[in-house]
């Protein structure tokens, strides 16, 4: 597939995925959620990683309001649930780690894209804006899930209610994000993020996300159960074999990956 609103690009294990349409400061269209959905799932069955940033000055300004002519509450619905909910679900789903390099301004359900990701690093310019009730509306695109379990009930109420900009500092330090970085550094700190993982245990990365997402609806018992099963998984891969070997040569594990 040929893409026209977005780059896919792959080496060394990362895939690289680029909203390109800076002009409107990479607004979601129609196409581009495709297009995105469509590379995420290339890159999962390919990649050991997947980034995805933005081009220009901007990560993503959220729903492209130019995008439909008819703008009304069932195409909303619509949209949500037949564009945005399967873009959001191949990314929170994805087999392998998933980045988010927030290079820019990230608003509305260009925030909640962000957030879909495993980890979110961002430039110590970038702002975070939950803008729907500006306009009349609620956090979609995942804003009502992520908010409240990233940054706590408190936090999400006011970022949500009042639709002020959070800062990229802000963010790290209420734990919406995983780190701030200073915009110089930016570019080559998320690539040198992504080699790590991508030269990684690739099946403890993957249980460690079903573990970590399970949590939230286990009970105590039911999570040291679900433990006890993905670490036998992982204790009897060859990366578990390589890594004690590893240690006790006191060199570098070499993990195979898939």
């Amino acid at each position: 597939m040929e893409y026209e609103t977005i780059r896919l690009s792959e080496r060394e294990g990362v895939a690289t995925l680029t909203l390109e349409r800076p002009d409107v400061m990479n607004a979601l269209s129609t196409q581009m959620r495709a297009e995105i959905l469509h590379a995420v799932k290339t890159a999962e069955g390919s990649a050991r990683v997947l980034v995805l940033t933005g081009k220009g000055r901007a990560f993503c300004s959220g729903q492209d309001l130019g995008d439909r002519a008819n703008v009304n509450s069932l195409n909303m619905e619509r949209t949500l649930r037949d564009e945005y909910e399967p873009m959001l679900m191949a990314i929170f789903d994805c087999a392998i780690p998933t980045i988010a390099a927030v290079n820019g301004a990230a608003a509305g359900a260009g925030a909640n894209l962000a957030l879909a990701c495993d980890v979110v690093i961002a430039t110590e310019s970038a702002v975070f804006l939950q803008a729907f009730t500006r306009i009349g509306l609620i956090p979609d695109a995942g804003g009502t899930y992520w908010l409240p379990r990233q940054m706590g009930m408190a936090k999400a109420m006011g970022a949500a209610l009042f639709a002020e900009p959070v800062s990229a500092r802000q963010a790290s330090d209420w734990g919406m994000i995983w780190e701030a970085v200073p915009d110089d550094a930016f570019a080559a700190h998320w690539a040198d993020r992504a080699r790590q993982l991508a030269t990684g245990p690739s099946l403890a990365y993957r249980n460690v996300k079903r573990a970590i997402r399970k949590s939230f609806e286990n009970g105590l018992a039911e999570q040291l159960m679900l433990e006890a099963k993905l670490q036998g998984e992982a204790g009897n891969s060859r990366d578990f074999k390589e890594g004690v070997m590893a240690f006790l040569e006191k060199r570098p594990a070499r993990f195979e990956g898939r």
